[in-house]
């Protein structure tokens, strides 16, 4: 709780995945991929309330290692490759409000994929968006590659993403920023429902580039191994 505030923290992990099998179960330097973001938000000074909704009964056993017990599987329609977040997690929320009569004031989403993301990234953004009066907050990124370099290809011929010259000097550019993935945060009230669109949460909550994994592709561990290896180096 912050501020009189009830935070409920869903963590996404469906047991499928196309581009690695199992994905969420990989282990990385003596920890599955899911327990970084299941520490991260045991963690927090802020979270009142965890969930873990999946469709896979090995994930819920590791959350039950880690303490949060998973009450349900995840319904079989929320959990294809085509299946929407938002839908889980109004899910999520009507199972809490029918069967344990729980309610909260903010719900943050929690991707797996995204390891970096650590305690105090959720207690800053908590704070952030209680303190502002927000009604939505989002992980971002500054981008490595300026959008005025990017370049599409119609019939051969190459079109800018965006309608600014690229011989600016680059430190005269824009700052750009990207979602990452890692932190989305909600107020609850009549506005959120299966129309929200996540990715279009109003307010920044910015991040470094450093933080920015996201776990899709067997290369995506591998980075994420050698991040960890040099962070402890350091």
């Amino acid at each position: 709780m912050y501020q009189g505030k009830r935070i409920l923290a869903v963590i996404p992990a469906r047991g499928g995945s196309k581009g690695i099998p199992k994905k969420n179960l990989k282990i990385v330097q003596g920890k599955k991929l899911i327990e970084y973001t299941l520490d991260a938000a045991i963690a927090s000074k802020y979270v009142d309330h965890i969930f873990v909704s999946t469709d896979d009964r090995e994930i819920a056993e590791v959350a039950a290692s880690n303490g949060i017990n998973v009450p349900e599987l995840r319904p079989a329609h929320l959990a294809t490759d085509k299946s929407k977040t938002i839908d889980t997690i109004i899910h999520t929320l009507e199972y809490l409000y029918t069967n344990k009569n729980e309610q909260f004031d903010y719900v943050i989403l929690l991707q797996p994929t995204q390891p970096l993301r650590t305690n105090r990234h959720i207690d800053e953004s908590i704070e952030l968006i209680i303190d502002k009066n927000w009604d939505s907050l989002i992980g971002v990124s500054p981008v490595k590659d300026h959008p005025s370099l990017i370049r599409s290809i119609s019939n051969e011929i190459v079109e800018p993403l965006i309608q600014q010259t690229s011989t600016i000097r680059r430190q005269d550019f824009k700052a750009y920023f990207k979602v990452n993935g890692a932190i989305y945060i909600n107020k609850i009230d009549d506005d959120f429902n299966s129309n929200t669109s996540l990715n279009d949460n109003k307010y920044a909550y910015i991040m470094s580039d450093y933080e920015d994994i996201d776990i899709d592709e067997v290369k995506d561990l591998e980075l994420f191994d050698f991040t960890l290896t040099n962070s402890k180096k350091n």
